[in-house]
């Protein structure tokens, strides 16, 4: 039973430096200035679930038993940053479970679609659910190409990663 316990701890930890990862990559100065993503709340938020899910498809083809606690373990970290950013931005208590289940439904949705995206060989359909989710509506110079560039090198960096050195890799 102990091992159990132990096994979980490890699982968090791996999961809170993982998620602590892929907010730092989706923070990087290079996606606002040189791509063009807008730096507010919903930018951020979008940055965010496009390095989630690229973290999380990262470990997820070994799909054993501790990996599949780190992903949870990942997601419910991301679930709690939400939380805790619309507590930080004012949003009522009341409406906070709501937003939140809306933020992690959102997440869910987009990741469909970029693993569709990302099983296509060209790059028209990726392009389109990244100006349709980080660049949506925006009307400035947003380099959607130069992004969908980064989203398939950063695929290729973190293929066959296990979690314990996803994070390493990620940003």
């Amino acid at each position: 039973m102990l091992q159990w316990f132990k096994h979980r701890s490890q699982a968090g930890r791996t999961a809170e430096e993982l998620y602590g990862r892929v907010v730092a990559a989706a923070r990087q100065e290079c996606f606002y200035r040189q791509f063009g993503v807008a730096d507010t709340p919903e930018g951020r938020f979008e940055l965010v679930a496009l390095h989630l899910f690229l973290a999380l498809e990262a470990i997820n083809p070994a799909r054993t038993r501790s990996n599949t606690d780190v992903v949870q373990r990942t997601i419910e970290a991301f679930v709690t940053d939400m939380d805790d950013c619309m507590r930080e931005m004012g949003v009522g208590d009341l409406t906070v479970p709501k937003k939140v289940r809306r933020a992690a439904g959102a997440f869910y949705e987009r990741a469909g679609v970029y693993r569709m995206a990302l099983s296509q060989a060209a790059d028209d359909d990726l392009i389109a659910a990244l100006r349709s989710f980080v660049f949506a509506g925006q009307s400035g110079a947003a380099d959607v190409r130069s992004l969908a560039n980064y989203v398939r090198a950063t695929v290729s960096r973190l293929a066959g990663r296990g979690p314990q050195d996803a994070f390493q890799a990620l940003g």
